[in-house]
């Protein structure tokens, strides 16, 4: 079946020359965007109630661009002057190159993971004498804090937001060709709005084997993976997809 419309779980991209654009051009489909999920602030207050004492620690671990947000807000919020010697541990290049909103690079010690929260365990192991704080939300990977408690490091775990459900009821009666998917959340969202949710025609993109995972779960038949080695990113893995469907027969 031909593919005519996409709608992408996510707010629509800021930069002008997205690829979800080319997208859109190159094969004359319609791609909407909308996040399923939404982040809201814990309060610094709130912080404080999780026995979190800022000045405690000597280095940061940031798994994503809201975690660097929230940190700093939270920071700001408690009137904490983060000193220039503090560590920050990134758990890829784009929350390194994020981090630069709030410090300057060049008088700080930054260290980058490759992609996975896995890659930083090596660079932790290195600073075993650091205290290390891990702002993240309500909705954390499981497998991460298995992974600071095998390091036997001195490590932190705090709420600094929460990943809250979107309301979606203004899509009762919108259909889509394809959903694509980058978390459980935003799976755990579209039924949250509509528990009588039937797939029919509907193609299902995911992005990452946790997404996969609850969409298998809640019954869904998965028509797109990303990442894989010939499509490393949701939209060459929607690129592929939608290049074949649209084939004239």
């Amino acid at each position: 079946m031909k593919v005519k419309t996409i709608l992408v779980s996510q707010p629509e991209p800021k930069v002008e020359h997205s690829p979800y654009y080319d997208l859109q051009h190159k094969h004359k489909i319609k791609v909407d965007f909308r996040p399923f999920i939404h982040v809201e602030s814990v309060s610094a207050n709130h912080v404080r109630q999780q026995k979190i004492d800022l000045k405690n620690f000597t280095a940061i671990v940031l798994t994503s661009k809201n975690s660097v947000d929230h940190f700093f807000r939270v920071a700001e919020e408690m009137r904490y002057k983060v000193p220039e010697d503090m560590k920050y541990f990134c758990q890829s290049e784009a929350v390194a190159f994020y981090l630069q909103k709030y410090v300057v690079y060049r008088k700080r010690k930054i260290y980058i993971g490759q992609k996975d929260f896995a890659d930083l365990t090596p660079l932790i192991k290195k600073y075993k004498t650091e205290k290390f704080l891990l702002p993240v939300s309500d909705k954390l990977n499981s497998e991460v804090p298995t992974i600071m408690n095998g390091l036997e490091v001195d490590w932190t775990q705090g709420i600094f937001y929460k990943t809250v459900m979107s309301d979606l009821s203004d899509l009762k009666d919108v259909y889509y060709d394809i959903l694509a998917f980058f978390s459980p959340s935003g799976i755990r969202s579209l039924f949250h709005n509509f528990p009588d949710f039937q797939q029919n025609n509907t193609r299902i993109a995911v992005f990452g084997s946790t997404t996969e995972e609850e969409a298998l779960k809640h019954g869904l038949v998965v028509n797109i993976k990303a990442p894989t080695k010939e499509t490393p990113s949701m939209t060459m893995a929607l690129e592929k997809y939608v290049t074949e469907a649209n084939k004239a027969k």
